[in-house]
């Protein structure tokens, strides 16, 4: 049995402990080790959504894109675009990157996925838009909200950090876009016959409409592969740059938007 002497002295410690990390949870105290991170303007312009629709008519019409179907995720599986850490600073929360993914399952099995709920943190992942093997793009997550498209990441040095037991990420700033895999790639081998012509299209389209719609250049398109930290996720595989950006450029054109092709994207 525990003196009272020393069941005193445990309590004492206990607070003193709970004192000491109280200013940390209230957002007060010390500020944290690390610096809040930014990526600098890029100076291009945004798009009215009247552009915008006149842009997109174009790419249906001449493109053969699709409407977006709407499969929305289970609210356990996004987030909110968090607007400060956990020590009141500003932390950036618009959409500054398009990141690129593969679903490894197929697009019905993983929209039953997301719209399972998954109350566990470590269980919940989502898109914002997922093009099937037909080139269909499903709505999953709507581009204001955060989608829990890549866990430790960074574009470059820059990542986003909230919470002094996180990992840096950069949901916060992402539009996650992903293809449907192939049916010989649905397993853990490095590559796989690749996508179609109507994914490459309307992923394409969807990059340039991003780009136009929130002033992202070209140079800010990534991988899953090219931003994971965890250094375990390699997608999209076998994803062929000489077949989408004929495709990009394609679109750019159709909507004379050369302004928005600022060269290679990140890969």
């Amino acid at each position: 049995m525990v003196s009272a002497a020393r069941h005193a002295g445990r309590r004492a410690g206990v607070l003193a402990t709970a004192a000491l990390l109280l200013p940390l949870a209230s957002g007060c105290g010390p500020k944290p080790g690390w610096q809040v991170q930014e990526l600098p303007d890029a100076g291009l312009p945004r798009l009215s959504e009247a552009e915008l629709a006149g842009c997109e008519a174009r790419l249906r019409a001449e493109l053969g894109l699709g409407e977006e179907l709407a499969r929305p995720a289970d609210a356990t599986n996004f987030g909110e675009r968090q607007g400060e850490d956990a020590f009141d600073r500003p932390v950036p929360h618009q959409p500054a990157l398009i990141m690129l993914h593969e679903t490894v399952l197929s697009a019905p099995a993983t929209v039953r996925l997301f719209q399972t709920p998954h109350p566990k943190d470590e269980d919940q992942v989502s898109y914002h838009l997922l093009i099937d093997r037909a080139g269909q793009r499903l709505r999953i997550v709507p581009d204001g909200k955060r989608a829990y498209g890549a866990g430790m990441s960074a574009f470059g040095d820059m990542t986003v950090r909230i919470r002094p037991s996180s990992v840096g990420s950069i949901n916060n700033v992402t539009l996650h876009l992903s293809l449907e895999t192939p049916a010989d790639g649905r397993g853990d081998q490095e590559a796989h016959s690749g996508y179609t012509p109507a994914q490459y299209s309307a992923a394409a389209a969807q990059v340039l409409l991003w780009q136009a719609r929130h002033g992202i250049p070209l140079s800010r398109l990534t991988t899953h592969a090219a931003s994971d930290r965890s250094h375990s996720r390699y997608d999209p595989r076998s994803f062929r740059w000489d077949r989408f950006l004929p495709a990009y450029r394609r679109a750019v054109s159709l909507c004379n938007l050369r302004a928005y092709d600022t060269g290679r994207a990140t890969y």
